[in-house]
């Protein structure tokens, strides 16, 4: 069969040239019968194959009525449902036919492009790690990752946690807020457990933060990542880019080459926008409100009482106390990096130690493992005497 090219050729030949036939069928090696077809046809030949009827037919009235119950209905149960009736084709045929139909039955939304103003919202996520994070001791521990883009600029940021509590999930915000430079008007998040208290009102933590900065906040709705695209990229960016091939010594060296990827990844031509986020971000900081003087007060803190067992429990570790405090009542303070202990009647510091990530260690300072000895060898301690009594006696009862 002739394609177009050739069929026009040979009318473009004969019409306009006015080749003979003769001398067409010379030239093309095509046979006298298929030359004068050519010419005499108003339109180029097309291969038309026969329509068959398809196993299917029969069954496409019940398919729609599945499909108006329920229009997410897979495949598969669609196959189980028609077979009975006797319908004997493969998958192939019922997952063609139903990737044609099912948008006529699932109303599928609509997006429009959104244009942010400098300084308008910076959009959230928390991403967990493909692999645990060393945390030293030989352990490693589950972790999350809180991200941050800036609509306007799509400068982001992150800061690794080990839980998805909120003091931990502000905290990384905050140092996210701070890398950045200055406020935002609008924080955008999903529905995050230690954020949202449901029907879009933030927990008391969560305002309380927001009221210390100040910045607004607002929750997708569920199941809507569109909403948050800015960072949600730049979180698939981050999967694919920041941690294949990479080696973590503990969480600290994590956090340090996360720091540095974010450096070179905001100073890269972003691809949408044709130019550096680190640049954009300059423009942006000229409208965006300074930061406050001071970090929001993130740390958990409670009053204890020193045990006869001078230590403090927290995350599954123990930390020593001052055994010179025992049976004082002490003010406990827990940040990211430190654990601190003050003793709340004269202020004297109970502990203050380096906070460890990883699981079920007791760490001791070396100033309370010399109190603790220097007090087991105190005099005054009555010793319990035991009387001793001759062998003779007992085999005086024995006899």
């Amino acid at each position: 069969m002739l394609d177009v090219e050739r069929w026009a050729e040979l009318r473009r030949e004969h019409f306009v040239r006015g080749v003979p036939i003769k001398e067409l069928v010379r030239r093309t090696g095509l046979s006298r019968n298929t030359v004068r077809a050519a010419l005499r046809s108003d339109a180029p030949p097309v291969f038309r194959v026969p329509e068959r009827p398809s196993k299917l037919d029969p069954f496409k009235d019940e398919i729609h009525r599945l499909l108006k119950d329920d229009p997410k209905l897979s495949g598969v149960r669609v196959r189980e449902e028609i077979e009975p009736l006797g319908f004997t084709g493969g998958k192939s045929i019922v997952d063609d036919y139903l990737r044609e139909i099912r948008p006529m039955f699932v109303r599928l939304r609509t997006h429009q492009r959104t244009v942010y103003r400098p300084g308008e919202v910076c959009q959230w996520d928390l991403w967990e790690t493909s692999e645990p994070v060393p945390v030293g001791h030989g352990q490693l521990r589950r972790a999350w990752v809180v991200v941050c883009c800036l609509g306007y600029s799509r400068a982001g940021a992150g800061a690794l946690i080990f839980s998805k509590e909120a003091p931990d999930v502000l905290w990384g915000m905050t140092r996210c807020v701070w890398s950045l430079g200055a406020l935002p008007e609008l924080m955008v998040w999903d529905r995050e457990g230690c954020l949202h208290a449901g029907g879009g009102r933030p927990t008391e933590a969560y305002a309380a933060w927001c009221g210390q900065l100040p910045v607004g906040w607002h929750f997708c709705e569920p199941a809507d990542p569109q909403a948050k695209g800015g960072v949600e990229r730049l979180q698939g960016y981050m999967e694919t880019n920041f941690e294949p091939g990479r080696r973590f010594a503990n969480h600290l060296d994590f956090q340090l080459q996360l720091d540095a990827w974010f450096e070179k990844a905001n100073g890269r031509v972003h691809k949408t926008l044709r130019e550096r986020p680190i640049d954009r971000l300059l423009e942006e900081r000229q409208v965006m409100r300074p930061l406050p003087a001071r970090e929001p007060d993130l740390d958990r803190r409670w009053v204890t009482r020193v045990p006869p067992d001078p230590h403090l429990r927290f995350d599954t570790n123990d930390y020593s106390l001052d055994p010179n405090l025992v049976g004082r009542r002490v003010d406990v303070r827990v940040s990211q990096r430190e654990i601190v202990a003050v003793a709340m009647d004269t202020g004297e510091e109970a502990c203050r130690h380096e906070r460890v990530f990883a699981k079920n260690k007791t760490i001791t300072a070396l100033e309370h493992a010399r109190t603790l000895r220097e007090r087991r060898g105190k005099p005054g301690v009555e010793e319990l005497i035991v009387e001793q009594r001759p062998l003779s006696v007992y085999d005086q009862l024995i006899a």
